[in-house]
């Protein structure tokens, strides 16, 4: 779990793309579930969060 920070912290791409894949992927969870309307009304704003961080990720060094 240490090096997982250790990566975030030095800004490498393999940590920034998992935590931007788990916002898109809650983003889509959040928009197919039907039991709360404020998750589904913010699920739009956490899918293009995650989907504008994976794109500025991808130009970070390995």
């Amino acid at each position: 779990m240490t090096t997982f920070f250790n990566r975030l912290l030095r800004l490498r791409r393999d940590a920034w793309e998992m935590v931007a894949s788990v916002l898109i992927a809650l983003g889509v969870v959040m928009l197919m579930q039907p039991l709360s309307l404020t998750l589904y009304s913010c699920s739009f704003l956490v899918t293009l969060v995650g989907t504008v961080m994976f794109i500025i990720v991808s130009h970070f060094p390995e």
